[in-house]
């Protein structure tokens, strides 16, 4: 199957079979079946696309319940460092982060569940992100760690001064001031 595990429970990425030659490629960057064989039975109902320039550093962001997305991320052009934080109390991998590059290259794409904080920084000159959500947008609902939350230490490949942050990402919280509403289930 094409979806490799982590060593956070529910975190899986993706890698599409490509087909190439001499004229391009070819791959099916989503098809159901293939999600429902490996156990996966998400309702995709939104569609988000962004561009952002080297440097910019997003999130860390989610939505709480009953809003709250899984999310299937991948590049369109450029190059990312996708990172995740495991927000379920109770997990075996709470407050811990994972990371990886994606890119228009190597395709790979990141199925970011319920319970995960989410981010990336743009790592090539441009990125394009284009990510699906199985829950619509709510903005009452949204909320956040801060990205340079030091019990994290996540290494974001950007130096401090060349990072482009948000005002409202820079006044999130630091995840030992958050209460998460999530809740980590084995099954």
């Amino acid at each position: 199957m094409p979806f490799v595990k982590t060593d956070f429970p529910g975190l899986l990425i993706f890698e599409p079979v490509v087909h190439g030659d001499h004229r391009g490629y070819f791959f099916e960057s989503y098809n159901e079946e293939t999600f429902k064989q490996s156990g996966i039975h998400n309702q995709w109902v939104q569609d988000n696309q962004s561009s952002s320039s080297y440097g910019v550093v997003r999130g860390l962001h989610f939505q709480t319940p009953p809003h709250a997305q899984t999310k299937l991320v991948r590049v369109l052009s450029g190059i990312i460092l996708d990172a995740v934080v495991d927000i379920r109390k109770g997990s075996p991998t709470y407050g811990q982060h994972f990371s990886i590059e994606l890119s228009a290259e190597n395709k790979k794409q990141l199925l970011v569940p319920k319970g995960f904080a989410h981010g990336f920084s743009v790592l090539s000159e441009q990125a394009e992100v284009l990510y699906k959500c199985d829950a619509l947008y709510n903005k009452p609902s949204e909320l956040g760690i801060h990205f340079a939350d030091p019990s994290l230490a996540i290494d974001w490949k950007i130096p401090a001064e060349k990072a482009k942050i948000s005002e409202k990402d820079q006044l999130l919280p630091f995840l030992n001031k958050f209460d998460s509403p999530f809740i980590y289930s084995a099954d």
